[in-house]
C-alpha cells in the first residue's frame, strides 16, 4: 500500500512529507506557520494523525487547507491504507505538497512507510539533547530535522551542537533546519528546501 501511495504521489508530482516527533514539539504549529507563509505561492493538502479529536485539523482548516482528519483510536501511527483512503477524499491536484502530520510518538512511526518522499523529524529545544540516541530508528529513518523553539534556548540548559552530535551520530545523512515557528526565525531556509524538492520532483 506504501508504494502504491508513492506511485500515486510521483503521477501528480505530488511531494509527500511525513512529519513526525514526540507530543509537544511542535508539529502543528510549526505546520500552520508554514502554510500561513506560502500557501499563496504553493498548493498544500494536510492528513491530521491523533488517537482522538479533530483540533489539529481545525486549526489547519481554519487556513483554508484541504485537510482530512485520521484519528487513530487505540492506534500509536498513522498506516499506509490510512493515508490512501484520506488522500483519496482530498482529491489533490498536481504539482502539490502534501504535509502528513503522524501522531506524536518517536517510536512506532518509525516502522511505518506511508509512500512519503521524505521523513521530517521535529524536535524542541524543550525535550534535551538526548531524544536521537534514546529514540534512534525514527532519527536513523528520517531525512531531515528540524529543531523547533530555538527562541526559548537563552532560557534553557540545552547544547545544540550535544544534539546535532548525538543526531549525526545515529544518521550522518541528516540536514538540519533551526527555527522558531513562534517567531519565524530560520523558517525561510526550510521554506526554501520545500520550494527545491517540489522543483526536483517535477
Amino acid at each position: 500500500m506504501a508504494a502504491r501511495n508513492r506511485g500515486y504521489f510521483e503521477a501528480l508530482n505530488i511531494f509527500a512529507l511525513n512529519l513526525v516527533s514526540s507530543p509537544g514539539s511542535g508539529k502543528t504549529a510549526l505546520l500552520e506557520r508554514t502554510l500561513a507563509d506560502l500557501k499563496e505561492t504553493l498548493n498544500f493538502y494536510v492528513i491530521e494523525g491523533d488517537q482522538q479529536t479533530v483540533n489539529d485539523a481545525n486549526r489547519i482548516a481554519a487556513l483554508d487547507v484541504p485537510v482530512m482528519q485520521i484519528n487513530t483510536g487505540k492506534g500509536c501511527h498513522l498506516e499506509s491504507d490510512m493515508v490512501f483512503e484520506a488522500v483519496k477524499k482530498l482529491g489533490m491536484k498536481p504539482d502539490s505538497i502534501l504535509m502528513i502530520e503522524n501522531v506524536g510518538n518517536l517510536v512506532c512511526p518509525s516502522m511505518f512507510d506511508l509512500g512519503e518522499q521524505k521523513r521530517v523529524v521535529i524536535i524542541s529545544t524543550t525535550e534535551g539533547e538526548d531524544k536521537p540516541i534514546k529514540y534512534p530508528d525514527m532519527f536513523h529513518t528520517s531525512d531531515v530535522c528540524i529543531i523547533n523553539k530555538i527562541d526559548l534556548m537563552p532560557y534553557l540548559n540545552f547544547d545544540l551542537q550535544r544534539l546535532k552530535d548525538y543526531a549525526l551520530q545515529v544518521n550522518p545523512h541528516l540536514q538540519f533546519f533551526e527555527v522558531s515557528a513562534t517567531t519565524g526565525e530560520g523558517m525561510e531556509p526550510w521554506y526554501a528546501w520545500l520550494r527545491k524538492q517540489l522543483e526536483k520532483n517535477q
